[in-house]
């Protein structure tokens, strides 16, 4: 067998034909064994089993099929230069994003003190966003499945960008919560970056490199506090809000590289296109393109809200919307309780606060001080940590115990925040909660497109973000308003709204650590092409139409 690979790589052209008929007979199918005639010779190949996680030989990655599919090409031209242009692409998307939601924290208490705004008010200009991107998420899902991922990402990004820059022009309260919801609206299409940038990553490339592209999140959100420590004291509101759409204008110039995926292209029939983005790869990463011809597993429907709640998917979607809300309602939940508990300067000083000033307390406000912006931008800075543990622990735990791990976190030093302590110690425990709870966030992203099918990959991780920001749009009525009432019951409610996620992650039927992306939904876990050894009975083969 060695000998006859060793011939086969001496050969300046290879062709490899199946003998006989086209299609596959059933003895074929069933014995997995096919044979390759070269310039005439005979040679009977042996199945080779190949060590766990070990990567398909790239020269050989398709050598007994004449058929292959994009799993197949993804994997073997791997991971190069392509990858790496698309991931600061993404990268500014999420970093936009992320841009956007940290100024709520900052927008929030200035327009309280400067329009004079009751605490419900400064709430709902904060939920506002909320709600536009929960009644967006699905909408920019369909979009993506129905008309390409790199065209509801366009549009979104663009959208955002417009009413981003117009709401900085608002004269009054009405108008300014009119066009921050316009611009929650376009930021509910951006998760779908993540689902363009995962079909043309490898199966072991594929969770490192999700998790890379929060730290451009984290980026951003740093990024905004920096903005605001130079920007706020002199130019005021207005320009911040101008000069944080910096990123999806980069973003709206450089999108015409953008490949629209290779993955959708073949399910909306178009081959021709699918091939030119992969041997657009192909080129740019210097790897050698499969042999044989693309194609597809089965033509399925696309986008249907029905597909997520099939036998094998319905548990898996209802457990991921609970997951998704509370990252979401405790992630954005400690941001906002982040500005209130540094302006208090603890939890006891925030009661003590309310009773003080209990008849006014709705209209009693305080501008940002220097302090306050230096010790969030400390717990901000904690976004990093947190992509370094999850991109540590993800490979190795697994998604579900790795989701589970950080909503635990996040409870345990959510319940330490009952205790009366200084500022410092009030720093740390909000730096290693937010660390986590970012870190569950991300690995939630990197399991939710992993775990559907293509055909309903996007729609998929649309109802989710979609969940997220119902989580989202309910927290500042608890960060902000029940925070009012009781500090310590604001705090018990995003503790056991972790602890419930923490089950929920555990409960998961579906772990999907080494296994590559779904292109049917038809096919069972276990099918795809991982470039593996054989588990139990059989060989770990490549993912092609012999296995429907």
């Amino acid at each position: 067998m060695e000998e006859d690979l060793f011939q086969l790589r001496q050969l300046p052209v290879v062709k490899f034909r199946r003998t006989g008929e086209s299609a596959r007979s059933e003895d074929d199918t069933a014995s997995g064994e096919h044979e390759v005639q070269i310039e005439g010779v005979r040679v009977g190949l042996e199945a080779v089993e190949l060590d766990d996680g070990a990567a398909v030989p790239k020269e050989f990655a398709n050598p007994t099929d004449d058929t292959f599919m994009v799993e197949d090409a993804v994997e073997a031209i791997g991971f190069g230069k392509f990858q790496w242009k698309l991931s600061v692409l993404t990268g500014l998307a999420w970093m936009a994003d992320a841009m956007e939601m940290m100024i709520l924290s900052i927008l929030a208490p200035q327009l309280h003190c400067e329009w004079q705004l009751p605490s419900w008010q400064v709430a709902l200009l904060t939920s506002v966003v909320f709600v536009g991107m929960m009644s967006s998420s699905t909408l920019w899902g369909n979009i993506s499945d129905q008309y390409g991922r790199k065209t509801g990402l366009k549009i979104s990004v663009l959208w955002t960008l417009y009413y981003g820059i117009l709401s900085a022009f608002a004269p009054v309260y009405s108008w300014i919560l009119v066009l921050r919801g316009l611009v929650g609206f376009g930021i509910g299409g951006v998760p779908q970056s993540v689902t363009l940038y995962a079909e043309f990553l490898p199966m072991k490339a594929r969770a490192k490199c999700i998790l890379l592209i929060e730290v451009f999140w984290a980026i951003g959100t740093v990024f905004e506090v920096i903005l605001a420590v130079f920007v706020m004291p002199s130019l005021g509101w207005r320009w911040l809000l101008i000069l944080s759409a910096v990123p999806l204008l980069l973003f709206a110039v450089l999108c015409f590289w953008l490949p629209e995926s290779a993955r959708y292209d073949v399910l909306s029939g178009n081959q021709e296109k699918a091939i030119a983005t992969l041997k657009r790869i192909a080129t740019e990463n210097g790897a050698p393109m499969p042999l044989g011809k693309l194609i597809i597993s089965r033509q399925e429907d696309r986008g249907k809200m029905r597909d997520l709640f099939t036998p094998h998917f319905r548990w898996t979607t209802l457990l991921l919307w609970f997951i998704w809300f509370s990252n979401a309602f405790s992630y954005y939940g400690l941001v906002l309780l982040t500005t209130e508990l540094f302006q208090a300067g603890d939890v006891c000083s925030i009661s003590s606060r309310k009773k003080a000033v209990e008849a006014k307390c709705s209209l009693a406000c305080e501008y940002l001080s220097e302090e306050d912006y230096m010790d969030l931008l400390w717990t901000t800075l904690s976004e990093f940590p947190g992509v370094l543990v999850t991109l540590w622990i993800i490979d190795r735990l697994g998604r579900k115990k790795t989701m589970a791990l950080c909503f635990i976190i996040f409870s345990f030093c959510s319940l330490l925040l009952f205790i009366c302590v200084g500022r410092n110690v009030l720093t740390l425990l909000l730096f290693i909660a937010r660390a986590f709870i970012s870190g569950g966030f991300q690995a939630a992203y990197v399991y939710t497109p992993e775990v559907y099918p293509t055909a309903t990959r996007a729609l998929g991780l649309g109802t989710c973000s979609g969940m997220a920001r119902v989580g989202a749009l309910i927290t500042p009525f608890i960060a902000q308003v029940m925070l009012e009432s009781s500090v310590y019951l604001t705090l018990a409610v995003y503790s056991g709204c972790c602890l419930l996620a923490a089950l929920a992650s555990c409960f998961l039927p579906i772990e999907t650590k080494g296994r590559g992306l779904q292109e049917s939904s038809h096919r069972e876990w276990g099918q795809e092409m991982v470039g593996r050894g054989a588990h139990g009975a059989g060989v770990a083969r490549s993912n092609s139409g012999s296995q429907e």
